[in-house]
């Protein structure tokens, strides 16, 4: 099946097999976008791809790949970049979470946060940036969190990653700003994608009305890139959340916080991994 392009922005989605990756595509395809689908499982890839061609008459590509992997990473943007392909838009979504705490989880499991939250986000942003940087225009979404606005309790090394990803969104976009390249940092709060179940959280009532749909998050985000914001937090009681964190001391939102976030037990540590 072939589909006229030529006019056509084309934007990447890493992890974007599930949860918040897979509802970027469905909304930029939805926008008449081409799209590059990257995530690890190639099958969940392949459906989705045969959906959004059908439904949206647009092209989209999959690629099924391990970003955890950092020659992974380089490959797939001399793959890309070999097909012709121009990026305009990059959503940089692929995450790795664990709850539990610190010395429970597994030394792999900590590291693996580190290397694909942190190290293959910024690889991959290097990488299709300095593209952009060439043509002096595109745009790039980095996916972070509310807990990054925050140390909490049984989240440490997930909170301090997806800090490091809103300070390092914050800073590209005065960065890139002068060479016609907007960058947007999205923070959600907890979201219905999945993450809840496959991190063994119980979610309590409180955390019930808090929790988004990942389809009004995904417009918050697409809306704030197409802006210029500098990032965004979407929801109202998310919003309401980042002012208390910003009002109040560190001991008093820390402490609840860790009310809030913290199961009842926490003898099953598991992870979610956006893929």
């Amino acid at each position: 099946m072939h589909f006229r392009t030529e006019n056509r922005p084309w934007a990447l989605i890493t992890g974007a097999s599930s949860g918040f990756g897979e509802e970027f595509a469905r909304q930029y395809a939805s926008q008449g976008c081409s799209l590059v689908l990257v995530a690890r499982r190639k099958d969940r890839l392949e459906s989705l791809a045969s959906s959004l061609r059908s439904k949206h008459q647009v092209e989209v590509i999959v690629e099924g790949v391990d970003l955890s992997d950092l020659e992974s990473v380089r490959q797939l943007h001399q793959r890309v970049r070999e097909r012709g392909i121009t990026i305009d838009v990059l959503i940089n979504n692929a995450g790795y979470g664990v709850h539990g705490g610190f010395q429970e989880a597994g030394l792999n499991d900590a590291l693996g946060m580190v290397q694909l939250d942190i190290a293959s986000l910024t690889a991959v942003t290097h990488l299709f940036a300095a593209d952009m940087l060439a043509r002096r225009s595109g745009k790039i979404l980095l996916v972070s969190s509310l807990l990054a606005h925050v140390a909490v309790e049984s989240f440490a090394v997930y909170a301090a990653a997806k800090a490091y990803v809103l300070r390092f969104g914050e800073a590209l976009h005065r960065e890139m700003k002068r060479d016609g390249i907007t960058v947007t940092t999205l923070c959600p709060g907890l979201s219905d994608t999945g993450f809840a179940e496959a991190a063994q959280i119980q979610v309590s009532p409180l955390l019930k009305l808090l929790m988004m749909k990942p389809q009004p998050v995904v417009k918050s985000g697409i809306r704030a890139l197409n802006a210029g914001r500098i990032s965004v937090v979407p929801g109202l009681p998310n919003k309401f959340m980042a002012l208390f964190i910003w009002a109040s001391p560190r001991w008093l939102h820390q402490a609840v916080f860790a009310k809030v976030m913290s199961p009842k037990t926490k003898s099953n540590l598991q992870g979610g991994k956006a893929s």
